[in-house]
């Protein structure tokens, strides 16, 4: 709700508390909650808040939080936060929040008269703000939904923090890609400003950022220190490996995945291609190697799928391209997703649904065969035999790791779009809607002046509108998008 174009967060609270008691009542709102809080409404009933008397809950002592600050991933970067926010924040009569991934807070600073107001309603450290624990708030439905989130006056589930606003962005861990905690920022309602999530969102990669350097930095020195272990295999097949399981040096290059499942204690481990590795522990992480051979392995094929956009499907064995109809692609596509295999029924009820027929993908798989061979195309049960690349995992990988620019750079349009396969039609949808979700959520202008002409963006109204929110009045990629969005609206 703005007044002459600029937003009133008087007026805005008004409304949002008209919607709350009417939602709550089960009557008509006068306008709709905005779905991120409904359906954080949902998740918070069902978890039997209740919106009039509810506290958070402490489960930490005063004396009890300075350990798990220490020994948190996050304390690395609180110089960061202290500086790109807390100075705002006292500025703005707000309080900077840090919480770890169960919505416990850890830190908590800003101006003194905040804090004050922040400890009458339980926002002090050692309490947990998930979405069970006190409703709809910024820190337990950023954590809940793993994106950034502004919640204003009576979006809050509960009626104590009406008087506040709020907006929280998940940081993740540059390793695992797990989420290791939410930032938030929080004050009275009558300071709200429509940055406020934009600004804790770019604070979150910037922090991601540091992180990312810092396990680079790591990973160097892990390197150095251990590459005697690798040179002493003479050039067998080797990798060092740290303790969460990242691949960071290998012999040969290339053969190895970016990642292996190592459980502390065990000697051996299968790789997803099928290889059975010896594990070594070291002082830090893990070598593998191959186990000694009386003759050497003969080495993998390498198979290249490109099936994302909307020219034809193309596939590269060998640095050998291999012409592709529609079908062959297909079932290509659905063993690339399956390495441990699959049976014929298997793949009839991927490829042809219910009323698929084995007898008839036993033909799909004959005619595969010859076109890249039965000792890449294994039987008992069907699968590839090959170090297999493909655009579609990459894209997945990337949505996966929260990297959007790598997401849509590796996605060239729809995957297959001529295919009605249930299991392709289902892959489609899910990196479709991810890549989409991952680059609005970003509210990055030039990630989002990428999709915009991108197959899956260019005739997407919402992107446009963003677009349109965001662009300077000055940037010359204003006009094309303003045109593309009237051709959208009409």
């Amino acid at each position: 709700m703005t007044t002459d174009g600029v937003f009133d967060p008087t007026a805005h609270a008004r409304l949002m508390q008209q919607v709350f008691e009417a939602v709550l009542a089960g009557d008509r709102a006068p306008v709709a909650p905005r779905t991120l809080v409904s359906e954080s409404w949902q998740r918070s009933l069902a978890a039997h808040v209740d919106p009039d008397r509810r506290t958070p809950p402490v489960v930490l002592g005063e004396e009890d939080v300075p350990p798990l600050r220490e020994a948190h991933p996050l304390n690395a970067v609180m110089p960061l936060l202290r500086s790109t926010l807390v100075s705002i924040a006292d500025e703005a009569m707000h309080v900077m929040i840090v919480t770890d991934a169960d919505g416990l807070i850890l830190w908590r600073e800003g101006a003194a008269s905040v804090l004050s107001s922040a400890d009458e309603v339980g926002l002090i450290p050692g309490t947990r703000w998930t979405e069970d624990a006190i409703g709809t708030n910024a820190m337990g439905t950023t954590l809940a939904v793993d994106a950034p989130v502004a919640i204003h006056s009576a979006e809050h589930l509960v009626r104590t923090y009406h008087t506040w606003t709020c907006a929280a962005a998940p940081v993740h861990d540059p390793d695992t890609g797990t989420i290791l905690g939410a930032i938030d920022i929080s004050g009275p309602l009558h300071t709200v400003h429509p940055a406020m999530k934009q600004l804790v969102a770019a604070t979150a990669q910037l922090a991601e950022h540091q992180l990312r350097v810092r396990l680079a930095l790591e990973d160097e020195r892990l390197r150095l220190r251990n590459m005697p272990h690798l040179a002493s295999l003479r050039g067998q097949a080797g990798a060092l490996v740290t303790s969460t399981g990242r691949i960071v040096a290998s012999e040969p290059y290339g053969v190895w995945p970016e990642r292996v499942a190592v459980q502390p204690g065990v000697d051996r481990v299968v790789l997803d291609d099928g290889r059975e590795v010896i594990v070594e522990q070291l002082a830090e992480g893990y070598l593998l190697r191959a186990p000694h051979r009386g003759t050497p392995a003969k080495p993998r094929s390498a198979l290249s799928l490109r099936f994302t956009g909307e020219g034809s499907p193309t596939a590269v064995l060998d640095g050998r391209s291999i012409p592709l109809t529609l079908r062959p692609a297909e079932l290509l596509a659905v063993l690339a997703l399956h390495p441990d295999g699959l049976t014929a029924e298997q793949l009839a009820l991927m490829l042809y649904g219910e009323e698929g027929n084995p007898t008839t993908v036993r033909g799909e798989i004959l005619r595969l065969r010859g076109l890249i061979g039965s000792d890449v195309l294994r039987t008992r049960p069907y699968r590839l035999d090959a170090i297999v690349d493909t655009d579609f995992e990459a894209v997945r990988r990337a949505l996966r790791a929260r990297r959007p620019a790598d997401a849509l750079r590796s996605c060239a349009g729809p995957l297959l779009p001529r295919s009605d396969a249930p299991a392709i039609r289902e892959l489609r949808a899910e990196l479709e809607v991810g890549l989409r979700s991952i680059v609005l959520e970003s509210d990055d202008v030039d990630l989002l002046a990428e999709f915009a002409t991108h197959p899956l963006g260019r005739d997407d109204l919402e992107v446009h509108d963003r677009l349109m929110a965001l662009l300077p009045p000055s940037d010359p990629r204003r006009a094309g998008i303003a045109a593309r969005r009237v051709h959208l609206l009409f």
